[in-house]
């Protein structure tokens, strides 16, 4: 009966792709859009709601060795709750926000393509954190990743656009490579390729299954150094970002490390390494997002140094905590990135420096300020609790450990100011005037922020005393208790970021950035050192290829002048010596068919005469053999 779940939404989203094209192209269809993609998304979670009560389960045998299963633990649950929450009132948003052009004609019609896609989405996800074996993790891995690759580039006519879903593409299908080796290592370990069967694992195949599992996982949740990938997803509409960001690509990674942290544990070396990854894209990714001048690059970083925090908590021992994390930081990116597709439309750029609509968009700045003190970590806003436990939890490694994780979250403080100020303070006069006279956004658009919003808001109970205890044993957790000193040293970092975020904001000026910022900006200029080692390691293959046309292929060369000039001495002189001597061979034979032919006379005594003879011979040879 599980298999309902992931299916559904699947075979939904082709049916939408093929009836979609003959809905009208108004407000007529894209509110029949906007309802079949939310009453898939309801109907999804409906059914996760009925799995997880009734014990669902599902299996299907592909072979004697191989059979696809799926199954629900508590951490599978979560996210396979979370991802048609965010979804349904994304996909609301995008049927309102993105528009097709008809050819040849003025109007549009509604995104029927894109909600089918990010329908898809929201199955193959659901696919990837129900799947209790390998063979279905990879199936829905893969599915995962094509996904986001038709999304990124859904406005392929865009210059750029197919480019940067192939970068993105190609990062993330690198880690892909660690999922592979991690599911033979735990074959050739176990015989097996379902989860329940890890525990056998011991020796180096143990630790090549984690190595596996690290890559692939790092890969998808852009840590360090992957991240640059996610600045090349900021191609795709606004909707898929906030999908991408907040619910499912980038969430895949951080799933499979709570999903298989008792394996993971197992290793010595996972914990640090996965607290060095984290602890580095929470910093790198804290900074990166604080030079940002683009909103979605802004939020995009972001993400990455959200998951790093969660990566953190998870090397720390305390996978729960990442958990609730991931619950609370998938409402409040949601919401800010569907505020920054709004802010956008009004002023013609993603550029927070052409924004400061906080005057024009009262309701929508006052919505995306929810999620923006969340994201900082203010208190008692729900992100700002699950922070808070990720500084606990790393202060139960090191005590410099929970310094440092409060520096990262005093670094969020200071971007989400930021982002807020900057697109939704207020501006100068002429900016709004400005704003107010391009195409505005829908009630609808409004409605999903506003809903996503209240979602943060409703997880702000996790303060109130006695919920973070009865969530940790519904879902079998364990939460750190929080030390008085780090719970000050934090706040204090959080309100000196916004402290520096308000002084940052108001010396913002409206001018191209600086090439050093740009670069700083620009994942610290990784994407470049990366192009740099690109280009080093297409040098070495130009001089391999050099090599082995002047020094491999000459021997190669030689071989076939040689053999050429063989062919063309045959020719020349092979020809009548090989056919003169055909020739005498010929006529010899012929000579001793004509010598044999006169002994065969007919004469009786002739042939006595040579029986004698060769008696005689035998006799003589035998005589000389008894002598001897």
């Amino acid at each position: 009966m599980l298999w309902f779940v992931p299916l559904l939404p699947l075979l939904a989203a082709l049916v939408i792709h093929g009836v979609g094209k003959r809905w009208p192209g108004d407000d007529r269809g894209r509110a029949v859009l906007t309802l079949a993609g939310v009453a898939i998304t309801v109907a999804t979670l409906l059914l996760v709601s009925i799995a997880v009560t009734a014990d669902w389960g599902g299996t299907y045998r592909w072979s004697s060795r191989i059979v696809l299963s799926l199954g629900m633990t508590s951490t599978s649950a979560v996210f396979a709750i979370v991802v048609p929450l965010i979804a349904a009132p994304i996909i609301v948003y995008s049927a309102y926000h993105e528009a097709s052009p008809v050819s040849g004609r003025e109007t549009v019609r509604p995104p029927v393509g894109l909600v089918a896609l990010l329908t898809a989405f929201v199955g193959a996800m659901e696919l990837l954190v129900l799947a209790e074996d390998f063979v279905t993790l990879l199936i829905a891995w893969e599915l995962v990743g094509a996904c986001s690759w038709a999304l990124i580039a859904h406005e392929w006519q865009k210059a750029g656009n197919l480019r940067d879903a192939a970068w993105a593409f190609l990062v993330t299908r690198f880690g892909d490579l660690g999922l592979y080796i991690a599911a033979a290592a735990a074959f050739a370990g176990t015989g097996s390729f379902a989860f329940a069967d890890l525990a056998q694992l011991d020796g180096w195949r143990l630790d090549v299954f984690v190595a596996g599992v690290v890559l692939a996982a790092a890969a998808k949740s852009a840590q360090v150094p992957f991240s640059p990938w996610l600045f090349a997803a900021m191609s795709g509409p606004t909707p898929v970002s906030a999908l991408l960001h907040a619910a499912t690509m980038v969430a895949a990674g951080i799933y499979l490390v709570i999903r298989l942290h008792a394996e993971l544990s197992a290793v010595a070396w996972f914990a640090p390494v996965a607290i060095t990854l984290g602890m580095a894209t929470a910093l790198a990714g804290g900074v990166v997002a604080c030079l940002q001048d683009h909103a979605k690059k802004l939020l995009a970083a972001s993400t990455s140094a959200q998951y790093g925090l969660m990566w953190l908590a998870a090397g720390a021992g305390f996978p729960g905590v990442a958990l609730v994390h991931f619950v609370t930081h998938a409402f409040t990116k949601a919401a800010l990135f569907l505020a920054a597709g709004i802010a956008e439309r009004h002023v013609g750029s993603y550029s927070l420096n052409a924004m400061r609509l906080g005057r024009l968009l009262p309701g929508v700045a006052a919505a995306a300020m929810v999620a923006s003190l969340a994201l900082a970590g203010v208190v008692p806003l729900s992100a700002a609790w699950s922070k808070e436990k990720i500084v606990t939890a790393a202060g139960h490694q090191a005590s410099w450990l929970a310094v440092i994780a409060a520096v990262a979250g005093g670094l969020s403080a200071l971007y989400a100011t930021r982002f807020q100020l900057l697109a939704f303070g207020r501006g100068r006069q002429d900016r709004t005037s400005t704003a107010s006279s391009r195409s505005g956004h829908s009630r609808a658009e409004a409605i999903s922020l506003y809903l996503l919003a209240a979602g943060t808001l409703a997880l702000s109970l996790l303060w109130w005393p006695g919920v973070g205890n009865s969530l940790a044993d519904l879902l079998s957790v364990h939460f750190p208790k929080t030390r008085p000193w780090e719970l000050i040293v934090s706040l204090l970092l959080v309100a000196m970021g916004v402290g520096l975020g308000i002084w940052a904001t108001r010396r913002e000026v409206s001018r191209q950035q600086s090439e050093k910022r740009a670069g700083m900006a620009d994942w610290l200029g990784l994407p470049t050192l990366t192009a740099r080692g690109a280009d080093a390691v297409l040098m070495f293959s130009h001089g391999l290829a050099r090599f082995d046309d002047r020094a491999v292929d000459a021997g190669i060369r030689g071989s076939a002048r040689f053999g050429a000039w063989l062919a063309r001495l045959g020719e020349r002189r092979g020809e009548g010596a090989f056919d003169g001597a055909t020739i005498q061979l010929a006529k010899g034979v012929d000579w001793a068919g004509q010598v044999v032919r006169r002994a065969h006379t007919g004469q009786m005594h002739h042939y006595y005469t040579g029986i004698a003879a060769g008696l005689a011979a035998i006799l003589i040879i035998l005589s000389i053999g008894a002598l001897l």
